[in-house]
């Protein structure tokens, strides 16, 4: 199964580091994870890198990450000491180590995402093909179709819907990823005949890499990549 560093995998080795923090995913990088998976939002232009809408948990200050100003998001660290991490800091740090999977959280990310993608990939002659976008804003996931097809595309759902994997059709996805709390073999078996990969979040314990792993899902972010990684060497 695909080993993806789950924001960064906060949780390696028992040593916890702040997820979507550069300590975090540096960690995953040298532990050779298949994946790192980050949020971002766009504020004023900039796209930061951070899990929860409202500041306060992971990272310092107070209010809603997009209704602040950039100069003060900027401003604000996690607990190791970082400064809130951009999906620039990201993309130079990971470069073509690892495939990033970039989740938007936020509106209006993908003009300044496809601004950003590309430019760096020119100026270090690199591929697009090392990134991947997912959302649950279907929405955005259609306008990067539109305005940067060259990057991999995942649709991610919590439940199981009607028509099982079928909103990735009109979405040209590459993967579904989907909750572990919400897979059944009927969702994967539908995916599968789609060609799709399936991504299953959040899972950090053996005997769910263990269930996921004989229903044949191709691969699973976790906090604990380097368990994962383990498991996967030992089975």
């Amino acid at each position: 199964m695909t080993c993806i560093a789950h924001r960064g995998g906060p949780l390696m080795n028992n040593q916890p580091l702040p997820e979507n923090s550069l300590a975090a995913i540096a960690r995953a990088l040298d532990a050779g994870v298949d994946a790192v998976e980050i949020d971002i939002y766009q504020v004023e232009g900039e796209l930061l890198v951070t899990h929860d809408r409202r500041l306060g948990r992971v990272v310092s200050g107070q209010g809603i990450i997009t209704d602040l100003p950039l100069a003060y998001l900027r401003e604000q660290k996690l607990e190791n000491g970082e400064l809130l991490p951009t999906l620039r800091d990201v993309l130079a740090l990971v470069k073509d180590r690892a495939l990033l999977n970039i989740e938007i959280k936020g509106l209006n990310c993908v003009p300044t995402l496809k601004q950003q993608l590309e430019a760096f990939a020119h100026d270090h002659q690199l591929g697009l093909d090392h990134y991947i976008v997912s959302s649950f804003d279907h929405q955005q996931l259609f306008e990067s179709l539109q305005l940067i097809p060259a990057i991999k595309r995942a649709a991610l759902i919590e439940g199981i819907p009607l028509d099982y994997a079928q909103c990735c059709e009109p979405l040209k996805a590459y993967a579904f990823n989907t909750h572990l709390s919400f897979i059944t073999p009927n969702l994967i078996d539908d995916a599968r005949k789609r060609g799709l990969k399936n991504w299953v979040y959040t899972v950090n314990h053996e005997d769910d890499w263990a269930w996921l792993a004989q229903l044949g899902v191709d691969g699973v972010f976790t906090d604990k990549p380097d368990r994962l990684q383990n498991f996967t060497l030992t089975h």
